[in-house]
């Protein structure tokens, strides 16, 4: 019940938490490329590389990757602006965003595994 109770309340603040990192890239950026999602994946992507990283009780480490790091980051909105621009036919802005993501996605979880193993 606690395991429940604990992916809820992370769940949930990981959420907020990703609706106001993407409100504030997207204000501060502009809305015609998807900066605000951008954004919430890389840094999901770091967090949850310092959490893999550290030498954490894997109940821990699991319920945050899973209840906050797995509600503040997101695949489905990802995909739909992707195919938002490619539908509007700006092809180059939608291989930038998949290739922007994996690739700043990946060098941010390895620079997570970084920092999390020096704790």
């Amino acid at each position: 019940m606690i395991v429940w109770a604990g992916v809820m309340v992370l769940g949930g603040a990981g959420a907020v938490c990703r609706f106001l990192v993407d409100r504030a890239v997207t204000s501060a950026l502009g809305r015609p490329f998807p900066y605000g999602t951008l954004a919430v994946n890389i840094s999901g992507a770091l967090v949850l590389g310092v959490l893999a990283g550290a030498a954490l009780d894997p109940h821990v480490a699991l319920l945050a990757g899973v209840g906050f790091v797995g509600s503040y980051t997101t695949f489905s909105t990802w995909m739909l602006e992707t195919h938002r621009l490619a539908e509007e036919r700006r092809g180059w802005a939608a291989v930038a965003n998949v290739a922007g993501s994996v690739v700043l996605g990946l060098a941010a979880a390895a620079a997570g595994l970084w920092l999390g193993s020096l704790l």
